[in-house]
């Protein structure tokens, strides 16, 4: 079993490029699959993978993602119970 992202170091995790807090999905989007997870800034609309459980928070690295597809993943997260700022 993978270890997911400690509570504590996502407290303090921001955005690189935005300084904003980051949604933390720990089994994807789908919920179910642990090799999956990734990080959100909703405000920077950029999706950060993680690597063998380090996020990668470089912004040429991350994802750009639509607004509709943000909105979309903000509104998984909330139905999974994740924490959203």
């Amino acid at each position: 079993m993978r270890a997911v992202l400690a509570s504590d170091l996502l407290e303090i995790l921001v955005c690189p490029k935005s300084k904003q807090p980051l949604v933390y999905f720990p089994k994807g989007e789908a919920g179910d699959d642990e090799k999956a997870e990734f990080l959100l800034c909703p405000a920077s609309r950029l999706r950060y993978r993680i690597d063998d459980g380090v996020a990668v928070l470089l912004v040429d690295e991350a994802q750009e993602l639509a607004p509709d597809e943000v909105s979309r993943l903000v509104d998984r997260a909330k139905a999974l119970g994740l924490q959203v700022p």
